[in-house]
């Protein structure tokens, strides 16, 4: 059944149904929803992530990758799980770099959908999700028990879903929070109303409605301490907060680093939902979210104070919350643009593809570092207590 027709029969049967809903299906509809259908977000051709800039964001996030594995003690093997991996293109490049930690690496990229996850192929030398923390030997305190081997990385596996095990291991998300669905709730003088999504013969359209009770009580925890007036709309980010609460399963020991748009509940509540809520289509601002839904990418900043208390909460707490721009800065991109600028200097006579490379990183790094752009994006990292 097409995207548009199973949102008008749910509705249909159930009512009008919250905007998580609407949006959780408008982009990921195994058919027609905005990622499913491959050709856009995730692969670069709707809008533009860091990785997609060109190599030189994998080159900065390898030197994080093996700073992250130093301070967890040099763990073999080692799992870097990448969410929202798209065709690849970040892990491909990580890859590239070398990082001291390859033969310990072990990589997962994580992709919803099928079309992205096929891609990968082209990039990477994927193996069978069960080799992801293989190969095995007898364990020689236990010998009915079997060890992953040591130094036999990289290994590269994709999978549709978060791993289930335990380990020790680095999260890395770029842009993934934002595109999670969000209820949505206005404030009143008497309490929280939810924002819900109806069918009419001219579309789809909003309804307010007094919110279920675990939305109204996760919106007073959003808005604890913060300036919202009423008449305010926020996101609540519930699958958010789900998201990390199962990566608090998976990281036994380690980190996460976020890249994403975050602001504070303050700002959003009075920049209003037309600026903390965008849409994206062909490199440019599309329509109202409820406008063709499957279209274009639906966006939404998410709550700092939010993801804060969540994440203390699940044993992650954020220990460094910076810019892009400086936590590029923090992992040496200066030393990788000058390194480009002299491999350009060395081959610029013979016109080869790594004297090209070299010479594009300048290019790059300005993008990345743009601070009315990807620069501007906040990263945070999650890290547990012990992990160094």
């Amino acid at each position: 059944m097409d995207l548009v027709t199973a949102l008008r029969e749910r509705i249909h049967r159930e009512g009008p149904i919250p905007f998580a809903d609407f949006q959780e299906a408008a982009l990921y509809h195994p058919v027609d929803g905005f990622f499913s259908r491959g050709g856009a977000g995730r692969s670069g051709r709707d809008f533009v992530t860091s990785p997609e800039v060109g190599s030189l964001f994998g080159l900065v996030m390898a030197r994080a990758v093996d700073d992250a594995w130093r301070r967890m003690g040099e763990p073999d093997p080692f799992l870097v799980v990448e969410v929202g991996a798209g065709r690849g293109r970040l892990a491909a490049d990580v890859l590239r770099a070398g990082p001291a930690c390859a033969a310990a690496l072990r990589y997962v990229t994580v992709e919803r959908s099928g079309s992205l996850r096929e891609e990968q192929r082209e990039r990477l030398p994927l193996e069978p999700p069960d080799e992801a923390l293989g190969p095995f030997v007898t364990d020689p305190d236990d010998e009915d028990a079997a060890a992953p081997q040591p130094g036999t990385g990289p290994i590269v596996t994709s999978l549709e879903d978060l791993p289930a095990v335990g380990a020790d291991a680095l999260v890395i998300a770029n842009e993934l929070l934002d595109n999670l669905p969000v209820h949505v709730v206005e404030r009143t003088d008497g309490g929280w109303l939810e924002v819900r999504v109806d069918a009419t013969d001219a579309g789809f359209v909003e309804v307010l409605v007094p919110a279920a009770p675990t939305v109204a009580a996760e919106a007073d925890l959003l808005a604890d301490g913060a300036v919202v007036p009423p008449g305010a709309r926020l996101p609540v980010p519930l699958a958010a907060r789900a998201w990390l609460e199962r990566v608090a399963t998976l990281v036994r020991r380690g980190e996460v680093l976020l890249f994403d748009y975050v602001d504070t509940v303050s700002s959003l509540a009075a920049r209003g939902p037309d600026a903390w809520m965008r849409t994206y289509r062909g490199h440019e601002r599309g329509d109202a979210p409820l406008h063709a839904p499957g279209s274009q990418d639906i966006t939404t900043d998410v709550p700092l104070e939010y993801l804060r208390r969540v994440a203390e909460r699940t044993g992650l707490p954020v220990v460094e919350y910076v810019h892009q721009r400086d936590w590029l800065a923090h992992h040496g991109i200066a030393d990788l643009v000058a390194e480009g600028d002299a491999q350009w200097r060395e081959g610029a006579a013979r016109g080869d593809l790594a004297a090209l490379a070299g010479r594009s990183r300048g290019v790059e790094a300005a993008a990345l570092t743009d601070p009315g752009g990807l620069g501007a994006h906040r990263v945070l990292v999650l890290r547990r207590a012990d992990a160094g």
